[in-house]
């Protein structure tokens, strides 16, 4: 039986203040993956695989060290190199699944929760259109139902937004709801609000089967909304602005 891992269905919304106001909001349903249950997820969900083609799916070379290795392994690896206890550790993973084989994830977070259940570790992990990625790994205080971070911006994302700009991560711990709230500013103030939040719903063949239903191209619509919403802003006449570093996959330890 399926425990730990559910379905989350809500909205996202990107709003961006300046040079001009821009703005769109689309529905969306992600996963929260326990990592400890993919097998059983494979072996339970009919229209969901594991590392191969169904109509769902969830690869590991989607994520992480992005080679198809074990994502738990890359998890722990990186919260030892940032100093956190990794015995008996719990991950999660919210994220799109892959439908029809495709997925674009602008944004995947990791839970990473000690043997009494307390969220120890955050992983942001941040992806472009140009095939990178950029992992920020904090720390997090227990017993804190909001979360919130901040770091500087390290990886060019929008070609539309300058690189110099610092992160305000704020999130609730998942539960009956999924809250992820992300401010970006620049040294005058605020250039975008983008958040993604959710309604928790059991992972299980009914409410997958009508998940897909209700989003049936959900994955390719993200993808294009990216490109059409970057062709409205081009059209507003706000500045291009040309990726410098060419990266992989790039980590960071924010604590």
């Amino acid at each position: 039986m399926i425990k730990n891992s559910y379905i989350y269905t809500g909205n996202v919304i990107h709003k961006r203040f300046k040079p001009k106001i821009h703005s769109f909001n689309y529905r969306v349903f992600s996963l929260l993956i326990d990592l400890s249950e993919i097998n059983l997820l494979h072996k339970t969900l009919k229209i969901f695989s594991y590392n191969k083609l169904n109509i769902i799916s969830f690869f590991d070379k989607d994520h992480g060290a992005r080679d198809g290795s074990s994502l738990k392994d890359w998890v722990l690896v990186n919260l030892k190199r940032n100093n956190i206890n990794t015995n008996d550790v719990q991950i999660k993973l919210l994220c799109y699944p892959r439908i029809f084989g495709y997925v674009f994830n602008p944004l995947s977070v990791f839970y990473v929760y000690d043997k009494n259940s307390d969220l120890i570790s955050i992983l942001y992990e941040v992806k472009n259109t140009f095939g990178e990625q950029h992992v920020y790994i904090f720390k997090t205080e227990k017993d804190q139902n909001l979360v919130q971070h901040v770091c500087k911006k390290k990886f060019h994302v929008s070609p539309f937004i300058e690189i110099d700009c610092i992160y305000f991560f704020r999130l609730l711990k998942p539960g009956n709801k999924i809250s992820v709230i992300i401010d970006l500013n620049d040294q005058v103030g605020k250039i975008l609000y983008a958040s993604q939040d959710g309604i928790k719903s059991d992972l299980n063949n009914k409410n997958l089967i009508r998940s897909y239903l209700k989003h049936p191209l959900m994955t390719f619509k993200i993808i294009i909304a990216i490109h059409f919403e970057a062709f409205k802003l081009w059209t507003k006449g706000i500045k291009f602005i040309k990726k410098k570093i060419k990266v992989k996959n790039n980590i960071s330890m924010e604590n």
